[in-house]
């Protein structure tokens, strides 16, 4: 069970994105993650007329390792650690480390 997954809103804390928040678009095996609006980069694509594709620069978002990025935590607007705990049912959740209150609803 990943810390960070898909859907989840993040704060971005170091690198030259420093201070973006983002939603996590996809969490890849590596321990990257594509954020939304994130860590842009610009792509030269070569035109295939066999596709349809036109040539040019394409910005893009690169992937960013999920060491850099921190959960965001609504209730404090701030970004905060997470942690796992088990509920009384049995269910294994994630919690921000600041107060508590449980991630995945």
């Amino acid at each position: 069970m990943n810390k960070i997954r898909k859907g989840d809103e993040v704060v971005v804390l170091a690198g030259r994105d420093k201070g973006k928040r983002g939603t996590v678009l996809k969490v890849l095996a590596n321990g990257r993650a594509l954020v939304n609006d994130v860590n842009i980069v610009k792509k030269h694509v070569k035109p295939n007329p066999n596709k349809g594709e036109t040539g040019g620069i394409i910005e893009k978002e690169a992937p960013i390792d999920v060491s850099n990025l921190a959960v965001y935590n609504p209730r404090a607007k701030k970004a905060d650690r997470v942690g796992f705990k088990f509920l009384e049912d049995g269910t294994k959740v994630r919690f921000f480390k600041s107060d508590g209150e449980v991630v995945d609803v």
